[in-house]
C-alpha cells in the first residue's frame, strides 16, 4: 500500500504540472458528450476517495481507480439509448494496455464495441459504433501491479429521442413479493421489509452471507435504494438485480456501513432487487425494517412483452379450414425449389383428424401438429418428401421439418425422401416409411427421433441415416451407414458385413421443446432428460410446460437490441418464421432460457460480429433454428460457453437440437469457427453444419471456414452430427470423455490441390480429429467421404485422426471415394485399407485400436 500511496503522489504531483486536457476531436464536435454527469458504477473502487463518479465528472484532477486485479470494470449509464460514435478513455498512469469497450441495452447482456490490445496508456480516442444504454470499459490485463485507474471515461455521440425520466418518489417495492435466504423466526418474514411498516421487520438467521429480495413484477429501470436497518444492521453487503431471479447484477457494493437508515443512487434494469449481505455488523443476523425500491418515471418505453400472436409466416389450421390442401400446395409450388430464398413458413394443426389431404414439403417448410401428444392430431393422407424438382436426386432436400403428429398414409407407406437438416420427430406413422425419392435417386439423409413408425422403414438408396429412441415395425436394408440408439425393433448390427451399427439405449437424450394448444392457450413444452433411453418419450411427457407469455416472440423487423433486452428480462425466445439479420451478438445469459425457431428461422450476423453465444449455465435449449453466415468475417457463429468454461452442468445440460449452421450457398458467407462448444454436458442432438459447395458465394476462399465443431468443453455428446467441406478441420475435439453417435462427412470438394491442404507433413485434414492430449474419447458409427472435384488426384492421408490411447475408441468408422474423385490412403491415422478406383466402395474398420 505504501508504494501505491507514493504512486498516486507521484502522478498526482505530474497531473498538477500538466492536467491532461480531454475534449472530442473535430470531426465529431457535433456529437454529444453523453457521460458527462451521468450515474456510473465500477466492479470495485480502491477507496473512497477513487469512485467510479469520478470519472465522469468532467473534471481531470478526480479519478476513478479499481482493486488491482485484472477483472475490474467501469460503466456509465447514459439515461437512455444512445447512438454511440466514439469513446475517449485518459489513463492515470494505471492504465490498461488490453480492454474492452462494451455496450449494452440494460446493463446485464454486453455487446463488444471495440477491442483494444498493446495500449501504452495515456489518452485513447477510440471510433466505435453502436447502440445501448450503458457503456463499459472491461479490463483484461493491467500494466501495473495496481488496479485501472482512469481521471475521464468519455462516450460521444447522438441521444436517443427517449430521454430519461426522473427517479420517483413512489417505492415500487411495497407490498410486492419478497423472499429471503433465511428467517429468524415466524414474526420476522421477508414480506415485512416491503410492507410500508416500519415498525415489523425481517430479519436472518445469524450467519453469513444472507440475503433478501423483492419481485418488482416487471423489468424496470431502478435509480436508488432506501434501506431501513434495525440494530441488527449489514456492515458489507451488495444491492443488486435480475432479470430473472438467478443470474445478477452488482448496482452498489457498500463496505463499512454503519447501520440506520441509507440512499443508495445506482443504476440499473431488473425485475428483481436484493441486498445480499456478506459480512454482519453485529452477532445477530441481518435485519430491516423495511427496503424501498425507486424506479425511473417516464423516460422509456417499458420493458419487451412477451405472448402475442404468431405473426405473418405461421399458417394455423383445423379439421374444418376451408381450401386446406390449397394452402399446402400454394406454399409448395412457391418453396419446392427454393433452395436459397428467403421465404420461410410453419403450418400448425389443432388437435383433430384431417382426411385426404398430402402436405408436400419445400424448402424452409414445416409442419407440427398443436396436441401434447403425436396422436392428437391424425392425418389421413400424406406428408410428402420427393424430389422431383431436381430429377429424382434427393441429396439436396435440405432445411424442412415435420413433428409431433400421426400419419396413416394413403397408400399404406408414406414417403420422406430428405437429405440433410431434415429431421422427423415425433411422428406416429400407422404404416410404412419410405426414404428413398420415387425412382430412387440418390439421397443423402436424415435423422429420425422419437417416433414410432407401425410398419417397415425402407431407406433405399439413402447413404447414410441415423435413428434414435424410436419404434420401428422393420427396416429393409441400407447402403453404407445406418446408426440406431434406443430404437425398438432395429437391426443388429452387423457393420463388418453390412451397413448397421446398433446400441441397445441412448446415454443421455432430451427432446426438441415444441409447441402446443391447451385449451386455446399457447404453450412450449420442455421434455425432461432421459439417461439410458428406449423407445418414444410419449405418451409419459415428463418435463414442463412455459405459458406463451413468457416468451418474446421475434417476428420479421425485430432488432438485435431487443432480443437481448427481452432475455434480459427474463423472457425466452420464440423465432417466428423468417431471416433475421443482427448487428450485435444474441447473448443468453439466463440458466434454462429456451431459444426455439419455428418454420426454420434464420439469424444472420451482420459485420463481422458472432451470432449467438450462450454462458456458462445449465439447461439452455436451442431448437429449431438455421444461422447463415454473413459477408464479413464472423470469429464464431454459434458459442456455447465462454472460452475457460468449467461450470458442471451434468444434471442439467445445454441442448443444442436442430440448429443448422451454413456458410455460403445463399450468398457469401464467411466464418472462422461455426460451432464451438466450451460448456461441459453440452448436449448436441442433430445438426448439420455446412460450408456449401454449391449455391451463391462458393469458392475455396470465398466462403472460407476453417472448422466446422470446435469442442473445448468435457463430456460432450453428440447424437447425429453431420459436418461438411471446411477448409481445415470438420470436427476438432479438445475436450476430455467426448462421445459421438453417427458423424456423416464430406471433405471439401473445391480443395484447390494437395498442397492447399497439407499441414504437418500429412495431406488432408481429417474430418474428426480428437487432440493428442485427450485421454478419453468414444464414437460410433463415423463416415467420411472425399469428392475433390477441383483436384481428383489428391490422396488425403485419412478420414480420422485420433491419439491411440488406452481410453480412446472407435467403432463402424469408414471412408468413401465418391466416384474416384480423390481417395483416402487410411480410415483412421495409418490403420485401414486405401480406397481406389470409381466404384465408391468403402473401406472399413469394425473397431479402433
Amino acid at each position: 500500500m505504501g508504494l501505491r500511496s507514493l504512486g498516486v503522489a507521484l502522478a498526482s504531483t505530474v497531473a498538477l504540472i500538466a492536467l491532461p486536457v480531454v475534449a472530442p476531436p473535430s470531426a465529431l464536435a457535433a456529437d454529444a458528450n453523453l457521460s458527462q454527469g451521468r450515474t456510473a458504477a465500477s466492479s470495485s473502487t480502491e477507496n473512497a476517495g477513487t469512485p467510479a463518479a469520478a470519472a465522469v465528472d468532467g473534471d481531470t484532477g478526480t479519478r476513478w481507480s479499481s482493486a488491482a486485479t485484472d477483472d475490474q470494470w467501469v460503466q456509465v449509464d447514459l439515461g437512455a439509448t444512445a447512438s454511440i460514435s466514439q469513446v475517449v478513455l485518459n489513463w492515470e498512469a494505471a492504465y490498461a494496455p488490453d480492454y474492452k469497450i462494451q455496450v449494452s441495452p440494460d446493463g446485464g447482456s454486453w455487446t463488444d464495441l471495440r477491442t483494444v490490445t498493446g495500449g501504452d496508456g495515456g489518452t485513447d480516442t477510440l471510433t466505435v459504433s453502436g447502440q445501448g444504454r450503458y457503456v463499459r470499459m472491461q479490463g483484461i490485463h493491467r500494466a501495473t501491479p495496481w488496479g485501472y485507474s482512469l481521471w475521464e471515461f468519455q462516450v460521444f455521440g447522438t441521444p436517443g429521442t427517449t430521454q430519461p425520466g426522473s427517479c420517483a418518489a413512489a417505492n415500487s417495492a411495497q407490498g410486492k413479493t419478497a423472499s429471503a435466504s433465511s428467517t429468524e423466526n415466524a414474526g420476522t418474514p421477508a414480506s415485512a421489509a416491503v410492507d410500508g411498516n416500519d415498525s415489523t421487520r425481517w430479519s436472518s438467521q445469524a450467519a453469513d452471507p444472507q440475503w433478501l429480495r423483492v419481485d418488482l413484477g416487471s423489468s424496470q429501470d431502478i435509480c436508488k435504494i432506501d434501506l431501513n436497518w434495525e440494530a441488527a444492521y449489514g456492515k458489507d453487503f451488495q444491492l443488486q438485480a435480475s432479470a430473472d431471479g438467478q443470474s445478477w447484477t452488482t448496482l452498489k457494493t457498500v463496505a463499512g456501513a454503519t447501520g440506520g437508515r441509507a440512499s443508495y443512487d445506482v443504476s440499473g434494469t431488473g425485475r428483481y432487487v436484493r441486498m445480499l449481505g456478506t459480512a454482519r455488523g453485529t452477532a445477530y443476523g441481518y435485519s430491516l425494517w423495511e427496503v424501498a425500491v425507486h424506479t425511473t418515471s417516464g423516460g422509456t418505453s417499458g420493458p419487451v412483452q412477451g405472448g402475442g400472436d404468431l405473426g405473418p409466416n405461421v399458417i394455423v389450421v383445423d379439421p374444418s379450414t376451408p381450401d386446406l390442401q390449397q394452402k399446402f400446395d400454394q406454399v409448395f409450388t412457391q418453396q419446392e425449389s427454393a433452395q436459397f430464398g428467403s421465404e420461410r413458413y410453419q403450418f400448425l394443426l389443432k388437435p383433430g383428424t384431417y382426411n385426404g389431404i398430402n402436405a408436400q414439403l419445400g424448402f424452409y417448410t414445416s409442419i407440427s401438429g398443436l396436441g401434447l401428444n403425436p396422436d392428437d392430431t391424425q392425418i389421413n393422407g400424406d406428408i410428402t418428401v420427393d424430389a422431383g424438382w431436381f430429377n429424382g436426386n434427393a441429396t439436396q432436400n435440405f432445411w424442412r421439418s415435420a413433428e409431433n403428429l400421426a400419419i396413416t398414409p394413403s397408400n399404406g407407406t408414406d414417403r420422406w425422401a430428405v437429405a440433410q437438416a431434415a429431421p422427423f420427430r415425433r411422428i406416429h406413422v400407422k404404416g410404412g416409411l419410405n426414404l428413398a425419392p420415387n425412382g430412387y435417386g440418390w439421397a443423402s439423409g436424415g435423422y429420425i427421433a422419437d417416433s414410432k413408425i407401425d410398419g417397415t422403414v425402407g431407406p433405399y438408396s439413402q447413404q447414410q441415416w441415423y435413428t434414435r429412441d424410436s419404434s420401428v415395425g422393420g427396416w429393409t436394408n441400407g447402403v453404407w451407414n445406418m446408426t440406431f440408439t434406443g430404437v425398438q425393433g432395429a437391426p443388429a448390427t452387423n457393420f463388418d458385413t453390412g451397413p448397421y451399427t446398433t446400441l441397445d439405449t441412448t446415454p443421455i437424450s432430451r427432446e426438441k421443446p415444441f409447441l402446443y394448444l391447451d385449451g386455446n392457450d399457447y404453450k412450449v413444452f420442455v421434455p425432461a432428460k432421459r439417461t439410458n433411453a428406449r423407445g418414444v418419450s410419449w405418451p409419459a411427457n415428463a418435463g414442463t410446460s412455459l405459458p406463451l407469455s413468457q416468451f418474446y416472440l421475434v417476428k420479421p423487423g425485430a432488432t438485435a437490441a431487443t432480443i437481448n433486452t427481452a432475455l434480459a428480462q427474463g423472457l425466452n425466445l420464440l423465432f417466428t418464421p423468417g431471416v433475421y439479420h443482427l448487428d450485435q451478438t444474441i447473448n443468453v445469459t439466463r440458466s434454462d432460457t429456451v431459444v426455439l425457431g419455428l418454420g426454420l428461422a434464420t439469424l444472420v450476423p451482420d459485420g463481422g460480429i458472432d451470432a449467438l453465444h450462450v454462458a456458462d449455465v445449465d439447461g439452455v435449449r436451442l431448437a429449431g433454428f438455421l444461422i447463415d453466415a454473413g459477408a464479413t468475417r464472423s470469429d464464431t457463429l454459434l458459442q456455447i460457453g465462454p472460452a475457460g468454461a468449467g461450470a458442471d452442468h451434468s444434471a442439467n445440460p445445454t441442448t443444442m437440437q436442430d440448429v443448422f449452421i451454413r456458410i455460403g450457398g445463399a450468398g457469401p458467407g464467411l466464418a472462422t469457427n461455426s460451432v464451438v462448444v466450451n460448456s461441459d454436458d453440452v448436449v448436441i442432438d442433430h445438426t448439420w453444419i455446412w460450408r456449401a459447395d454449391h449455391g451463391q458465394g462458393v469458392g475455396w476462399e470465398t466462403n472460407r471456414a476453417d472448422y466446422g465443431l470446435v469442442v473445448n468443453g468435457d463430456d460432450v455428446l453428440t447424437t447425429g452430427l453431420f459436418v461438411e467441406h471446411f477448409n481445415k478441420y470438420d470436427v476438432l475435439w479438445n475436450g476430455e470423455r467426448g462421445r459421438t453417435i453417427f458423424f456423416q462427412n464430406e471433405k471439401a470438394y473445391d480443395a484447390p490441390n494437395a498442397a492447399a491442404i497439407t499441414h504437418d507433413g500429412i495431406v488432408g485434414y481429417a474430418a474428426y480429429k480428437v487432440a493428442d492430449t485427450v485421454n478419453v474419447h468414444e464414437a460410433w458409427g463415423q463416415g467420411s467421404y472425399c469428392n475433390y472435384t477441383s483436384d481428383p488426384s489428391i490422396v488425403q492421408r485419412h478420414g480420422f485422426q485420433v491419439p491411440v490411447k488406452a481410453g480412446i475408441k472407435l467403432h463402424s468408422i469408414q471412408v468413401i471415394s465418391l466416384g474416384g474423385k480423390g481417395q483416402y490412403a487410411h480410415v483412421v491415422n495409418d490403420t485401414g485399407a486405401p480406397t481406389s478406383g470409381t466404384d465408391t466402395i468403402p473401406s472399413k474398420i469394425t473397431q479402433f485400436p
